[in-house]
């Protein structure tokens, strides 16, 4: 097994249980390693680390498989991984009935790079860096035992993929496809899955939490939902017997799922839904220049800032949502607002959504802090990466 030789220093980190290595803070390899091998991670004084997956191409050299250098990875490793992760979640009485929801979340289950989420009888599995690539079979075959699912279908297409020198794979990686369009029922609600087309494995089950408060406080409220996507939090809202709903989206298709997935749901009243394929931003400008206000608007916009170095920029567009969207609230109306964008703290979130209400001459107080599902788990000893923050706040 080669050997990864840390600068002086630098394996500090890896004491708070870090699990990256950044190219900075190695020294040299010694012995030949491909993308995706296992390395025994040294400090600069000889002592063993850690194991970890290198990656060449990736400015993250090395991502930390296990802290104890003398535990073995292989099948048996991801097994035992993959086996804890599903176990986690099966423990959680409020996942017991959950027809969707999150099985691995990567550094937080010890599984760098690794995403899985099941969808009924189907899992969804997404490889992001080299390490999890190299062991495709491994962790297929794992969650197959873990969880008796029929399929497999991999969607490793996403961008980051390419900092590792990885190319995009997708298809059924067990089983075979099913008859059918694949539907999940979330708190009274079916919402169908585009697991080969939509965003990320395809459903944001991050929100499930999110989407039931919403529906807790719709009754008789017009809600302004916006980057709507396929409608989660609209119909949540429609179930919650809000007055009126209307959803934001500059997606088309999007859109059309969203109306796809009101008709997956015939209880729910159609007449009080309005759909608008538009810049959210150009929108909302529109809606204060035509005097509108609602009783509570949803901002769940996509990822301003991929990285701290797009903080800036995307503390600029947080800021100016969540002024447009504190002009248009009437007088006690409620805001619930979101970011999943890893550059972005809660902190600087908080302080970012304060500034803007603020200049919105609102006086806004926090009813709220709002977080991922229970099966989004995000390890305390590594915030790092997108995790999702948000805030409901009330203005007067």
């Amino acid at each position: 097994m080669a050997e990864l030789i840390l600068k002086d220093g630098k394996e500090r980190s890896l004491f708070r249980r870090h699990p990256w290595l950044f190219e900075s803070s190695v020294q040299r390899l010694e012995g030949r390693a491909r993308p995706g091998d296992t390395v025994t991670i040294h400090a600069a004084d000889g002592r063993e680390l850690a194991r970890g997956a290198y990656s060449p191409s990736s400015q993250i050299r090395c991502r930390v498989w296990t802290f104890d250098p003398a535990e073995t990875v292989d099948d048996a490793f991801f097994k035992r991984r993959v086996a804890a992760a599903v176990a986690r979640r099966r423990a959680l009485p409020e996942l017991a009935d959950q027809q969707g929801l999150r099985l691995i979340h990567a550094e937080s289950d010890g599984l760098p790079g690794v995403i899985a989420d099941q969808y009924g009888d189907t899992v969804v599995v997404q490889l992001t860096s080299a390490g999890a690539d190299k062991w495709r079979k491994a962790l297929v075959g794992a969650l197959v035992q873990a969880t008796g699912c029929a399929r497999v279908y991999e969607r490793s297409d996403s961008e980051v993929r390419g900092l590792e020198g990885l190319e995009p794979v997708t298809g059924w990686a067990y089983g075979s496809a099913p008859e059918g369009e694949i539907s999940i029922l979330e708190n009274g609600v079916r919402l169908g899955v585009d697991y080969a087309g939509g965003h990320k494995t395809g459903f944001y089950l991050d929100q499930r939490d999110n989407r039931a408060l919403l529906g807790r406080l719709a009754a008789g409220k017009s809600v302004l939902n916006c980057f709507c996507y396929t409608g989660g939090f609209s119909l949540q809202a429609l179930g919650g017997g809000a007055a009126s709903v209307l959803s934001i989206d500059s997606s088309g298709p999007a859109l059309a799922r969203a109306r796809a997935n009101l008709a997956l749901n015939p209880e729910l009243p159609v007449e009080r839904a309005e759909w608008l394929e538009a810049d959210v931003f150009q929108a909302l400008r529109e809606f204060r220049k035509e005097g509108r206000s609602f009783d509570l608007i949803v901002l769940d916009p996509p990822k301003f800032a991929p990285s701290a170095a797009h903080a800036n920029r995307a503390a600029r567009a947080y800021k100016d949502i969540n002024l447009l969207g504190f002009r248009l609230l009437k007088p006690g109306g409620l805001l619930m607002t979101y970011s999943c964008s890893g550059g972005i703290g809660l902190e600087l979130f908080q302080k970012i959504v304060a500034g803007a209400a603020l200049d919105a001459g609102r006086n806004a107080r926090i009813v709220q802090r709002l977080a991922g599902a229970a099966d989004h788990p995000v390890a305390l000893d590594f915030p790092e990466g997108e995790y999702l923050k948000g805030l409901l706040c009330q203005a007067d």
